[in-house]
Parts: structure tokens; sequence; C-alpha cells
């Protein structure tokens, strides 16, 4: 997503903003079931991330984490990418990063004056890009199978995700049938490699499309609470993520939408600050649909002040990029 500055300066240059990437590091007691890692005690360092390596005296090589089960950085279960046995022990994790602030940009944005220019053709939207229509038979992980307009990525941490054309939200058709109102858990990373996930509800609806809060950019897995009596799929929807934190309509200059000059009926959404972030809460950063269908063709241009929170010498992480993705 290119970005610009109101300031003219066309060419490579360091700014502070709260983009900068730090190494955390996880110890905890934890023990792995074929592909159950369960933490029981937190000892010291970060919360628990999605994409860590783990190690440790019982731990094969290489074991990482893949996804969130019922912990979220703390205690509870998580899905690693190495099946084994593993009695409990001292577990190190490792090898993620947050995000702090501030920092010299080397990541993401490009040079930023006072105006933010996000500028995207996203493609079309699509019910079964991210995971084919399947049923359930109970409690069950997706199988993840890019499509379409989205593709497969071996990030640099070793996790397989399906990667969107560009941060946007996820949606879950059902099919026909008696319908059990399931959640379903997307879990992931945002444009800036911060882990995420968000549970959506199916709802009871037969033949019925729901869209998620949150953008995500990169899909890790996405598991099913239990049988839903119609089929799933998941794909991708016309909510689109910002790239910076908006809190007030307000900030958005003008939204501009398939080269027309007028501004778009675009629908908003801005940042939800709830702090810290949870898998049921809003986009950190705020989201925004526009009044026609992406289709790949029409372009996006979007002026967005920037306020000095955001950007400048005393710019913070949260003004720029909202609170910590969850």
């Amino acid at each position: 997503m290119p970005q610009f500055s109101d300031d003219l300066y066309l060419g490579t240059a360091q700014t502070f903003m709260g983009t900068g990437y730090n190494p955390v590091q996880s110890v905890f007691t934890g023990s792995i079931s074929t592909t159950t890692l369960t933490v029981t005690a937190l000892l010291s360092g970060d919360p628990i991330q999605v994409g860590q390596w783990v190690a440790g005296a019982n731990i094969a090589t290489p074991t990482y984490i893949t996804a969130f089960g019922t912990g979220s950085g703390g205690l509870g279960t998580y899905t690693v990418a190495n099946s084994q046995t593993a009695a409990s022990a001292t577990i190190t994790a490792s090898g993620n990063s947050a995000i702090f602030d501030p920092t010299n940009m080397d990541l993401g944005v490009g040079p930023l004056g006072r105006i933010y220019v996000w500028d995207v053709v996203p493609e079309a939207k699509a019910t079964n890009n991210v995971s084919a229509a399947a049923t359930y038979a109970g409690a069950a992980s997706a199988t993840l199978a890019a499509s379409g307009n989205t593709k497969a990525v071996v990030r640099a941490d070793g996790t397989s995700v399906v990667q969107l054309d560009c941060p946007r939200g996820v949606s879950i058709t059902i099919g026909t049938g008696t319908i059990t109102n399931r959640n379903v858990t997307i879990s992931g990373f945002d444009y800036y490699g911060q882990s995420m996930s968000e549970v959506i509800a199916t709802g009871t609806t037969q033949s019925t499309t729901v869209n998620g809060k949150k953008a995500f950019y990169q899909i890790s897995s996405a598991t099913v609470s239990g049988a839903v009596g119609g089929t799933v799929a998941i794909g991708t929807s016309d909510v689109l993520g910002c790239p910076i934190r908006f809190i007030d309509r307000g900030y958005l200059d003008n939204v501009g939408w398939n080269n027309v000059l007028a501004e778009d009926a675009a629908t908003t959404v801005v940042a939800d600050q709830t702090n810290p972030a949870t898998s049921s809460t809003g986009d950190v950063r705020g989201t925004l649909t526009p009044s026609s269908a992406p289709d790949g063709v029409k372009r996006l241009v979007v002026g967005i002040f920037v306020p000095g929170i955001a950007v400048g010498p005393n710019a913070t992480r949260l003004g720029a990029l909202g609170v910590t993705q969850a």
C-alpha cells in the first residue's frame, strides 16, 4: 500500500514512528501432546505469541507456535507445528517480535508529513479464498487453502499462512441445513506482523455470510468450535483495514473511490481503543467499506490527517498503530 507525505519529499528518509521491531522471549512451564501445547505457569518474559519458536529439554526441533487455542498470550493451550509428546518442563519461546515506541521507521510506512495518503486497489471479495466450504462434525481446524486473490506464503519465522491482497476483514459463510451457532476463531497477523485473533459467530441462518470486524493480512489458522449443521467457508469481505489509526471520522480528509472526484459514501468504523484488545474487540486502526464492491480495478485514495501522537519525534506506537493486537 503506497504512502506519501504532504511535504512532497519523495526520496528515502528516516523519521520517527512506532514501527520498530524488537525480539521477544517467553519462559513458561508447559507440555505438548501431539500438536497441543498446554501452558500451566508463566515464569518470565513477554506474552506468548503466534510464530515463536519453542525450545526445551523435551522439545523436538523445529517446533513453533502456529495458533492460539484457549490461551492468547498467557495460560492455556496453543497449537504447535510439530506433533510430539513432551512432558511438563520449563520451555522458552522466542523469535517473534513486538512493536514498541518510538523508533526510526524501517518497515511498512514511508516518509510522513501531516497528511497520510492511503492508496490501494483492493481485489474482489470471495467467500472461499481462505478455506473452501466444508462440513464439521465437531470442533476442528479448517483446512486453509489460498485461491483467487489470496496466496500461500511461508513467513520468515516458518509459519505457513494464507496472505490476503491487502489488510481486510474475514468472512464466514454457512450453507444450508439446520444450523447451530458456532464460533470460528481466526488467528494470524496484521500488516505490520503483529499476531492477532478474532472470534466470529456463524449465527443460525442458513446461506448467510457474516463479516468479521478486524483487518487481517495473513491467516495462520481457523478453528470451528463444534458441529455446525451446514458447510462453513472462510473468505474475505469488503471491509478494508486502515494502515494507521483514526479515532474520529474527521481525520479522513477525503475518501476517493473509483476515479470519482466527489467523496465516496463509504462506511467507516473508527479504531477500537479497548486496551487490552481481545479476540472480540474491533480493529485497532479502523476500517472502511467503499460504497460499491472492490473488483481489482477501482482505486481507493484516502487522505488521512496525522496528529502529533502518530508522527514526529514524540510519536508513539499507540498513536500511530493503535493498541497492541490480540
